[in-house]
């Protein structure tokens, strides 16, 4: 009876030291509720019947769930991507669609500077006022490329600060899984409170990176991150680090450490987490900005400089010029950027790249420039450019980008390249736009001298002063290799017998766009049709035809003169301002699609879809892990009414017990008593 009544002491203080436990941490984050579990001890068996020898505590059990933990763990990691994803695109998001640092205002107040020029093109103020404008505008691409670029500084700055707490996470799980193995082969129980505390730190490892356990069968735990790389074997750690990327090394990646170095791990493995939000948010978003802005950027610079270089400045200057002082370009942009693999063989080649000259249509200047980045590879026997926003491939025998070049003509991007032989194995990054917003700017000839802006047209039109007919010849207008289609200027062309004649011999001249014909003689002729619109093209071909082009409307007579001449001391001629303004309506990007206007609206309204996406998203991921925590909650949390009630149970199970042993006591001394 003794015995029996001690053994239930005992176990209903086990009990209250239990319950004791879990009222104490009811607020320990990662506690898992405990509690004692009795059985009986073996009976004693006697001729009447087995008699009980009472009970005691086969051990004190953790109210815990694989099943829900897991639950947990992959709800969190999964909200903790969105959160980060969300805090940083919301940054993007309000810096494009501010009205006050967006770049919209600039753009307006620029083209409406050159419409001022086109006015009053031989007011210098008016001049001084474009140049301002651009510079303004240049200011503001810069300023947004300069957030841009911080914030891929930032992302740097957190994805190694989140490393380095992902190794700390790594080493305490190391740590807690041979305290874990060295408790439980001593005692033979379940070391709760050491496991509750690695689970904690499994909760926390996955608000920064997708975690993954597997339990060994000594208990400690194999923790493998992302999508398979092992973190933790056991006691063995593996590290990570930071470490710039072979391909960019601008760009922080993160590595496996190993004994032959760093291995680099694809980005793509790394989800989930604040890192995966980090990355994901870099390569989707980030870089889209980035690039996209650039592609305006350079767009801008390109056709404006296109229809600038065929114009006449305030001086008489254009391409026509024998002085080398005109300046054809109002914006100077840098080239694409190269970046060579830092894996390269030895000795490999530089690769550069070059701007495509945008291709005139119906008057108009565009870029066929996409918002991506490209990856230039070759394996010794081919040459492969990859568009890596949609792996579009274009590949080619041999070593020579010239391959590339010819594919690129006619599925055109916006660039060409331009290497020595490449060397097996070697791979570069072609990034088109990405630096154009960070350096574009006004031409520094130009902002020095605002004379030197193009606003004029570099050819006028007469007819002759002894005309005896009533027909009329246009301004005209002038396309890309003008020069070339005019050469030797000035030209007076003759009516006769129902012809135009005394073109330049070897011009090529067509008609309303169709095929050319070719000037053997000076009095070879075109057919005359009033109000057809004739294209000299000089003696090389194009397609369209391009150079310079004019109507003659009316009926001439025989004798009748059109004169074509260099527009000398036009100094009231604002034609070329003009066709510089009309750009900004233009579909001058995405090859003919959009403007510089509408290409920026469609960059903010994608960012702004995409930050209410993820926030949605994040939104509803939340609510998914406080539903996935109650459940677990609802198994291991501390429930303090419930605990309350158990103090009392045990309290009176300790009670009865004591009664019962001091009633065997009380029988024990009344049989030493009938001995004396």
């Amino acid at each position: 009876m003794i015995g029996s009544s001690v053994s239930g002491l005992q176990a209903a203080q086990l009990g209250l030291l239990t319950t004791e436990h879990n009222i104490a941490n009811v607020n320990t984050a990662g506690f898992n509720r405990q509690r004692s579990v009795q059985a009986t001890n073996p009976p004693l068996s006697t001729g009447a019947g087995f008699v009980g020898q009472g009970t005691h505590v086969a051990t004190i059990e953790r109210m815990y769930s694989r099943f829900l933990t897991d639950q947990v763990d992959r709800s969190q990691t999964r909200a903790s991507e969105l959160d980060t994803y969300h805090a940083q695109i919301s940054q993007i998001d309000n810096m494009l669609a501010d009205p006050s640092t967006g770049l919209s205002p600039a753009l307006q107040d620029f083209f409406a500077k050159a419409q001022d020029v086109a006015a009053n093109p031989a007011q210098l103020p008016s001049r001084q006022a474009m140049v301002a404008a651009g510079q303004a505008l240049g200011a503001r691409y810069q300023s947004l490329a300069g957030q841009l670029a911080e914030m891929y500084g930032g992302v740097n700055a957190e994805i190694k600060a989140t490393v380095g707490s992902i190794n700390s996470y790594a080493e305490q799980i190391g740590s807690l899984n041979q305290q874990i193995v060295v408790a439980e082969a001593a005692t033979g129980q379940p070391a709760n409170d050491l496991l509750d505390t690695r689970d904690r730190l499994v909760a926390e490892l996955n608000t920064l990176v997708k975690a993954r356990t597997t339990t060994n069968s000594d208990g400690s735990y194999n923790v493998f991150i992302g999508s398979g790389q092992q973190l933790v074997v056991g006691p063995q750690v593996m590290r990570i680090t930071t470490t710039p990327s072979s391909a960019d090394p601008a760009r922080l990646t993160v590595g496996l450490s190993t004994a032959a170095g760093v291995q680099e791990m694809p980005e793509a493995l790394l989800r989930g987490g604040s890192l995966g939000g980090l990355l994901q948010f870099r390569s989707e978003s980030l870089d889209q900005a980035s690039n996209d802005l650039g592609r305006n950027a350079a767009s801008l610079a390109l056709t404006f400089n296109a229809q600038s270089a065929l114009g006449q400045d305030l001086l008489g200057q254009s391409l026509l010029s024998s002085s080398s002082s005109f300046s054809p370009n109002f914006f100077s942009i840098p080239s694409p950027t190269v970046i060579a693999n830092t894996g390269n063989p030895p000795s490999s080649p530089t690769v550069s790249a070059a701007f495509v000259t945008p291709p005139p249509f119906n008057g108009n200047f565009y870029t066929d420039l996409v918002n991506s980045d490209y990856r230039l590879d070759s394996d010794g026997s081919s040459v492969t450019l990859t568009r890596l926003s949609d792996n579009k491939q274009w590949s080619g025998p041999g070593a020579d980008v010239a391959v590339i070049n010819v594919q690129l003509a006619s599925d055109p991007q916006g660039f060409t390249l331009a290497a020595g032989p490449l060397l097996a194995g070697s791979s570069y990054l072609v990034q088109p736009t990405r630096a154009a917003a960070t350096d574009i700017a006004v031409n520094p000839a130009v902002a020095a001298d605002p004379s030197l802006i193009a606003a004029a047209g570099p050819i006028r039109t007469s007819t002759g002063t002894a005309n005896t007919g009533g027909a009329t010849i246009s301004a005209g207008s002038v396309g890309p290799g003008y020069p070339a289609a005019v050469g030797g200027i000035p030209i007076s062309l003759v009516y006769q017998a129902g012809e135009l004649r005394n073109f330049p011999v070897g011009a090529r001249v067509s008609i309303d766009g169709g095929a050319p014909v070719v000037i053997g003689a000076p009095t070879d002729g075109v057919a005359y049709t009033s109000g057809a619109t004739l294209t000299l093209l000089g003696s090389v071909a194009s397609s369209p035809p391009t150079g310079f082009s004019f109507v003659v409307s009316g009926l001439p007579n025989n004798g009748d003169s059109f004169v074509i001449a260099r527009n000398a001391g036009a100094t009231a001629d604002g034609r070329n301002a003009l066709a510089l303004a009309q750009l900004q309506t233009q579909a001058t990007m995405s090859g003919q699609t959009d403007s510089y206007q509408q290409a920026y609206a469609q960059l903010v309204s994608e960012t702004g879809s995409r930050t209410r996406q993820i926030q949605v998203s994040a939104e509803a991921q939340t609510a998914l892990l406080e539903q996935a925590q109650a459940s677990r909650e609802s198994l291991s949390g501390v429930n303090l009414d419930e605990e309350a009630a158990n103090l009392i149970r045990y309290q009176q199970a300790y009670q009865a017990s004591a009664r019962a042993l001091q009633i065997g006591a009380s029988l024990f001394d009344t049989i030493l008593a009938l001995g004396q």
